[in-house]
């Protein structure tokens, strides 16, 4: 007994499919892919083919990958069929972003079938807060990506502002503006301003591009007084 339903979900398609086999009087069902829109279709057909003399269901949702609102009505509708034929119904193997959601929402992590499952809008709160937390996550992983990038520039600046300096008898502040304004006249990064300055002081070393050396001037004239 196999069932599996394609639903969109931001613009791609997503499929959950449900197998199950029958071992002496329990029905063993397992999941794949997300409880998203149209995992009920998919789990009703899977219910609407089982045999009758069913004593137990038990459903292994380890290969779910994401959950929203749909899910909280994909465990209703499990929970309501053991309701109405009077057998024991499981759904266990969370883990990931589903399993998160269930700690949000306050329910079992082994089984949320064992508590009272709340209303849909408390699912799409929980939802809202894992995907806030992940953007959390993914802004402190950029900040972390550009410190090393700072950090891996520092030297290539630091000798481009040494060689501004002898050339120009200006102070290290000044040094930085000529190199920042050279940046900001020629949109290019400052790493990159820098390290033509300090390849240009190496003998037979190649001069910066004609519009960079010209903005270089510019701002050496505005600057280094």
């Amino acid at each position: 007994m196999t069932s599996a339903a394609r639903a969109p979900r931001t613009g791609r398609q997503a499929m959950l499919t449900v197998e199950g086999r029958k071992e002496g009087d329990r029905i063993l069902l397992r999941a794949h892919g997300e409880l998203v829109v149209g995992c009920t279709d998919t789990l009703a057909g899977t219910l609407a083919a089982l045999p009758a003399d069913a004593a137990r269901i038990e459903l292994d949702v380890s290969g779910v990958s994401l959950m929203d609102t749909a899910g909280l009505r994909f465990l209703d509708l499990l929970s309501g069929y053991g309701r109405r034929h009077g057998i024991p119904v499981s759904a266990t193997g969370w883990r990931g972003q589903p399993h998160r959601v269930l700690e949000l929402l306050g329910l079992d992590t082994t089984d949320p079938l064992r508590t009272a499952l709340p209303r849909a809008s408390a699912v799409r709160t929980a939802s809202a807060v894992v995907q806030e937390r992940a953007e959390e996550v993914e802004s402190l992983r950029l900040e972390i990506e550009q410190l090393r990038h700072a950090i891996d520039s520092r030297p290539v600046i630091d000798q481009a502002r040494g060689i501004l300096m002898a050339a120009h008898a200006c102070t290290s502040d000044q040094a930085w503006d000529i190199l920042r304004e050279a940046s900001q006249r020629t949109n290019l990064k400052l790493r990159q301003v820098a390290a033509a300055v300090t390849a240009s002081a190496v003998p037979e070393g190649p001069a910066p591009p004609a519009p960079l050396r010209a903005a270089l001037r510019a701002a050496a004239a505005r600057h280094a007084r």
